[in-house]
């Protein structure tokens, strides 16, 4: 099962997401590690694309890392590019492996920043509440970050905004989320974007 993920994201010029995605197709293509999902954002930070790929080992990534770092035209899109993040991630290890396919087409990705010291009981809390907060709606993938500050980040698919709207407030309602206890180890500030897969994404 894949252990380790890589979250790019590309911020692009206005209009030019469209025109990347065949590059950043190619890029991928070419390299490491198993595309899990690209996507564009709809809603949030807007001009982004967002690419998740696994690892199997921690060298894997940084090999892959080193290979966008050294190129002259990283994710083949250099032309399009007003920034690029590369941020390395541990999946949870009692989720199970992120399973592909027409899951959306909506999805969250939701980054919560944690205190110093708040992975393991962050950890904690989500064991015994991501279960139940599933029966809701799956969750794709949770992540903890090993670089940059410490941060957790979900992504959710969808098949409507509505059908999200709903599977939240009812989980709420309900009592199944957040995590009892949960926001204690979070800090204030968090994102979260909806975004639309891209026509190449196992994610779709």
């Amino acid at each position: 099962m894949t252990r380790y993920y890589e979250l790019a994201t590309l911020r692009i010029a206005l209009g030019g997401a469209g025109k990347a995605a065949a590059a950043v197709e190619r890029w991928v293509g070419a390299g490491t590690g198993t595309l899990y999902g690209a996507w564009a954002a709809d809603i949030g930070a807007l001009n982004e694309i967002h690419v998740l790929r696994g690892f199997d080992n921690l060298a894997a990534l940084a090999q892959e890392r080193e290979r966008a770092l050294r190129s002259d035209d990283p994710f083949g899109c250099v032309a399009l590019l007003a920034g690029l993040s590369m941020d390395s991630h541990v999946g949870l290890d009692f989720l199970p492996g992120i399973e592909t396919g027409a899951r959306g087409p909506i999805y969250e990705i939701r980054c919560y920043r944690m205190k110093p010291n708040g992975l393991v009981p962050t950890l904690e809390k989500w064991k015994a509440a991501v279960p139940e907060r599933a029966a809701y709606s799956p969750l794709a993938v949770a992540m903890y970050s090993l670089d940059g500050e410490p941060r957790l980040t979900q992504i959710w698919p969808y098949p409507s905004l509505e059908a999200r709207t709903r599977a939240r407030a009812q989980s709420v309602a309900d009592g199944k989320w957040p995590p009892r206890g949960g926001p204690d180890w979070l800090q204030p500030a968090m994102s979260s974007t909806i975004a639309l897969p891209l026509p190449f994404s196992p994610l779709a």
